[in-house]
Parts: C-alpha cells; structure tokens; sequence
C-alpha cells in the first residue's frame, strides 16, 4: 500500500487540482498529513498556506469550494492530484477560472485575465 511521504518533501506535497470534467488546471498549492486527511474526510479540499502559517479549506471566504471526485498520488508518493467539482466560478483568488492565465509567448509572458469575480468585493479586509 502506497504511503504518501511528507518527510521527503519537509513536511509539505504540491497538491494539483484539476477540473475533474475538463481536465483543466485550476491551481496548485500545498498539503500537509492534516490538511490531506482533512481532505479526505470533509470531501473538501484543504491546504497549509506558507505564506500565511495556518491552516484553510479553498472557499471558506469567497464561497468558491471545491467538491473532491478524485485524489491519485504520483509513483514516488510525493505529489497529490485532486479531481474536484469547481462550485463557483474561479479557483483563484484573483477572479479567474484558474490561476494558470499567463502564458508564454514567444518571447515574453503575456496575461490573460478574465476574472469572474471582484476580488477586492469578495475578500474584503476584516
């Protein structure tokens, strides 16, 4: 039985999230052995924030959660992808259906930025 290793990665793993429909990408961010069990008993997805220290379930402030359909390890148990149902229209905090909307063109980094959603309105500083 496979045993997924936080200790090769210092405690953290890249989780992937994906579209479970479309495939597409909607972010990546980190999981820790709680936020991971979190996840797989709430059927929400749950991450530890590096920046911020602490612990949070995607959409507990912008209401946008992520219903898990999947969770698959890679060979070396060190990498998470998630298959989840997007409720809401983004994944990312700034709007955007994905957080992957700058792309590579040529010779520089081009944004293509369609937000959903009024960041400033949903995360209003409490």
């Amino acid at each position: 039985m496979t045993q997924i290793n936080f200790e090769k990665m210092g405690g953290l793993i890249p989780a992937v999230i994906q579209d479970h429909e479309s495939g597409e990408i909607l972010m990546v961010a980190f999981m820790d052995e709680k936020t991971l069990a979190n996840t797989l008993r709430d059927g929400k997805t749950w991450f530890y924030s590096r920046t911020r220290n602490k612990y949070w379930m995607k959409g507990e402030e912008s209401g946008n959660t992520q219903d898990v359909v999947e969770v698959l390890t890679d060979c070396d148990a060190d990498t998470v992808v998630i298959k989840v149902k997007q409720n809401g229209p983004a994944a990312c905090h700034t709007g955007n259906r994905s957080c992957f909307y700058v792309h590579w063109e040529g010779d520089r980094w081009v944004e293509h930025s369609n937000p959903l959603f009024d960041p400033d309105e949903v995360y209003k500083k409490k």
